[in-house]
């Protein structure tokens, strides 16, 4: 049945059925009691009007009449809260999930981790700039789907209850799906939760809901609802893929780009990442992204081009993208940047400048300036770290609540309450309160029965790991009295 232009959709979960009909039932209470109301001011207005000679009465108040219209609208709000309040709590019952979807917003795109397989990837907008970056007054005709359509979707099978835990990078953004009922704010620092169940495969579309910044209209959500049979199929295609990628990094290391086949690609990858706020001109947006036209970092060191593109800046807008290309996708458009719009630099960076840079092997410019890569090798070495030091309980404690903060607030919370059932509360758990041994390897090494519960052996030094467990292991009223030392730590991860 068609959907009227000026009504809410209908949806395709039992709950987005639930909210419209909930929506409708409001809405002709309220037509009823307008109509009511507005009839009998109407009529007395006629009826009763000057020229047919009424006088206006003298009375004052009425006890009754009071009773009766602070009565009557209690009793039809109670009525009213009734069915809002059954729909709000199925909306928050995320219990008894068959899989469980990490979703993160980051300006501008969404990242999706599935915690039961081994998948993960960005969703970035697919719309052509074309159509919608008309700076020069002139633009491409407008796709069936502009602004709403991504390189790669969020894929869930029918039949079974979706849980989304839903986070930010970086700002506020707002996960919205219209067909499922669902928008629920990711907030950088906390997980909030939300669900669906569809029964219907097809193609859903929605957006980020939440103003997140100047690119926040660009910020599409798509899902592809799959049957059982397809949604098992695509899983093995995406693991496959992930081979296959994995095999061309490393065929990647020992190849060479050409700088045409740099420059081709590094324009593709800066369209699709860099575009929306240094623009396609290079010409940026300062203060806030300023141009990379003539820019110290285009014309300058290569590894300082090299680090800002692959860890970001802290404190501005630029984002790291270590994680989401590959080292030779980071190759081209590091060498795309330094050559284009002029800036002729002339040299052309390939994954394995981009690898050695980041395992500390000196990068892109180490064959030229072998002093410059000693220096920086030299300021970015850190001292050993002293596993025989013993520390006091209150300089772990300390610290611990430090390194808590950082790594394990998100999930956990301040309070130590978690979000169960997929971040546990740590107040007088089992893990906690029980053998110390098994809390150091759950922290070093994650949880096979829990993939939300990640390692944190390659993340954290032992000494920042001896104190996040002794501060989850004393705070918040656990006391188990537990001091963990540093070399506490290195011998479970020796076994």
């Amino acid at each position: 049945m068609a959907q009227s232009k000026y009504n809410l959709t209908e949806g395709v979960t039992a709950i987005s059925k639930e909210v419209y009909d909930l929506h409708m039932l409001i809405m002709y209470i309220c037509v009823v009691i307008g109509v009511i109301v507005f009839g009998a001011m109407f009529w007395s207005m006629y009826f009763h009007r000057k020229s047919k000679g009424v006088k206006a009465a003298t009375f004052h108040e009425s006890t009754k009449v009071e009773i009766l219209w602070t009565a009557i609208p209690i009793i039809i709000l109670v009525a009213m809260a009734i069915p809002a309040t059954q729909t709000l709590i199925k909306m928050e019952d995320n219990s008894a999930a068959d899989m469980t979807v990490q979703v993160t917003g980051s300006q501008w795109k969404w990242h999706y981790k599935y915690f039961e397989e081994d998948i993960e990837f960005y969703s970035v907008l697919s719309t052509p700039r074309d159509e919608f970056d008309d700076l020069d007054g002139v633009a491409s005709d407008k796709g069936e789907n502009y602004l709403l359509e991504v390189d790669k979707p969020l894929v869930i099978p029918t039949g079974k209850k979706v849980r989304f835990v839903i986070t930010s990078d970086d700002v506020i953004h707002s996960w919205w799906v219209p067909a499922f009922a669902v928008k629920q704010d990711a907030n950088p620092g906390f997980i909030n939760e939300a669900w669906t169940k569809v029964d219907v495969p097809g193609v859903y579309r929605g957006q980020c809901a939440e103003l997140c910044g100047k690119d926040h209209g660009y910020m599409p959500v798509v899902v592809e609802v799959k049957s059982q049979e397809d949604y098992d199929a695509w899983v093995a295609e995406q693991k496959e893929l992930q081979a296959q990628a994995a095999e061309a990094e490393k065929a990647s290391l020992n190849a060479q780009m050409t700088m045409d086949e740099a420059m081709d690609l590094g324009e593709t990858i800066y369209v699709a990442h860099c575009a929306a706020c240094h623009q396609a001109s290079g010409q940026g947006l300062p203060p806030a992204f300023p141009a990379l036209k003539g820019s110290p970092i285009a014309l300058g060191d290569a590894n300082a081009h090299i680090d800002i593109v692959y860890n970001g800046k802290a404190g501005t807008g630029m984002q790291g993208y270590g994680k989401q290309l590959s080292l030779k996708e980071l190759a081209a458009v590091v060498t795309y940047e330094r050559n284009a719009w002029g800036n002729n630099v002339g040299d052309i960076v390939q994954a394995s400048d981009v690898q050695a840079f980041t395992t500390g092997g000196g990068g892109a410019d180490s064959a030229q300036a072998p002093a410059q890569a000693e220096e920086a090798a030299s300021v970015e070495e850190k001292p050993a770290e002293d596993l025989t030091k013993v520390y006091s309980k209150d300089e772990l404690m300390t610290l611990g609540e430090q390194v808590y903060m950082q790594a394990c607030v998100a999930c956990h919370q301040a309070g130590g309450q978690g979000l169960p059932p997929t971040f546990p509360s740590l107040l007088k758990s089992p893990i906690i309160t029980g053998d110390v041994t098994a809390h150091i390897d759950m922290v070093l090494n994650g949880s096979k029965k829990n993939p939300a519960m990640a390692a944190f052996a390659n993340q954290l030094t032992k000494t920042e790991i001896a104190a996040v467990v002794t501060y989850e292991r004393n705070a918040w009223g656990n006391d188990t009295g537990d001091v963990v030392q540093p070399a506490d730590v290195d011998a479970v991860s020796a076994k």
